[in-house]
């Protein structure tokens, strides 16, 4: 009955063409913006789905993974066509995952470490190529040490595998990258703080890595850490304005966003915050019609993409949904 009236809400506000707005607290590293953006909805996935990865390549998303009301690590390979609005199922994973990190890269899709168990067990290093033109899976060579709802993003034509919770389920500040050309990866500096189920983004040629927890989704953090690879060090940014984790991000028009989280009173977060990457400074857009955690975020051509998530706070409240923001 809750999500059959979660989709109602959320069908109503869209047809009504509501546009939400929310607050901005004022502090020295944040500011309102001029645009407060716009929310809108398009084809749903055909599976509800929680705790599933995206990516983005060749102008199309990638839904991989997640956990459903049957199965906690399926194997799905979704695609969603931006041009004709239609999903359809591709080749599926080459085994089960749920909380994979993922990133598009050169016309291909990374799949980096997952849990293959409920509540954070099951811890894998392993390490897929998915190729659309073909719609074939290839394994590549593995993290150094499993862990799961790792923070993946590509800088610099190298893909780099942020934080993570490992084997025993104890959060990690490990930084691996690999080189899509010599096939290997490699321990960079390790983050100042562990901490899983946080955002990583790359923007401007740094990485960085936003918010996520400590340990249970009650020890969120607004941490913000900026990786350099010149002098292969970290250093402290502004923070995120509100603590989350369970959180989705992405860089779009000079902007790292991230949205939703968990959990906040028994619910999920509907926030969405950006930050400027040349000003130095957070400001605060329109929240997410329906709070969610447990999804990810990609653009696609003017507008940014975030699939499915979990509406309810754990494993409750699987959604289909594909929500795009726009800023006009």
């Amino acid at each position: 009955m809750k999500r059959r009236s979660s989709l109602s809400i959320l069908g109503l506000l869209f047809a009504l063409g509501v546009i939400i707005a929310c607050s901005t607290v004022g502090t020295s590293s944040r500011s309102r913006s001029d645009s407060k953006g716009i929310w809108s909805a398009k084809s749903p996935m055909p599976i509800q789905i929680s705790e599933n990865a995206v990516a983005a390549a060749a102008d199309k998303i990638y839904v991989i993974g997640g956990s459903t009301t049957d199965r906690v690590d399926q194997q799905i390979n979704y695609e969603y066509d931006v041009a004709t609005d239609r999903w359809r199922s591709r080749a599926p994973l080459p085994r089960g995952m749920t909380h994979a990190g993922a990133t598009g890269f050169d016309g291909k899709v990374y799949v980096v470490g997952a849990f293959t168990q409920s509540g954070h067990g099951g811890a894998v290093n392993v390490v897929y190529e998915y190729d659309p033109a073909k719609d074939t899976w290839r394994t590549l060579a593995p993290l150094k040490n499993s862990r799961g709802s790792v923070g993946v993003t590509v800088l610099n034509g190298k893909i780099h595998a942020v934080g993570g919770r490992g084997p025993d389920k104890v959060t990690v500040i490990t930084h691996e990258v690999f080189d899509p050309t010599s096939g290997k990866w490699t321990e960079l500096a390790p983050l100042p703080q562990a901490r899983d189920h946080l955002a990583v983004v790359a923007a401007n040629g740094r990485i960085h890595a936003i918010g996520g927890r400590l340990n249970a989704s009650s020890e969120n953090v607004d941490q913000h850490d900026i990786y350099n690879p010149a002098n292969n060090s970290w250093q402290a940014g502004p923070p995120l304005p509100t603590a989350r984790s369970g959180i989705a991000g992405a860089f779009y028009q000079d902007r790292i966003f991230v949205a939703g989280g968990e959990c906040r009173d028994k619910k999920t977060f509907p926030e969405f915050e950006g930050y400027d990457v040349k000003s130095g400074k957070w400001s605060t857009f329109s929240p997410m019609p329906v709070g969610r955690h447990g999804f990810g975020g990609v653009v696609v051509g003017d507008s940014l993409y975030f699939a499915a998530g979990g509406i309810e706070c754990g494993g409750g409240g699987r959604s289909n949904d594909l929500l795009v923001f726009n800023l006009r």
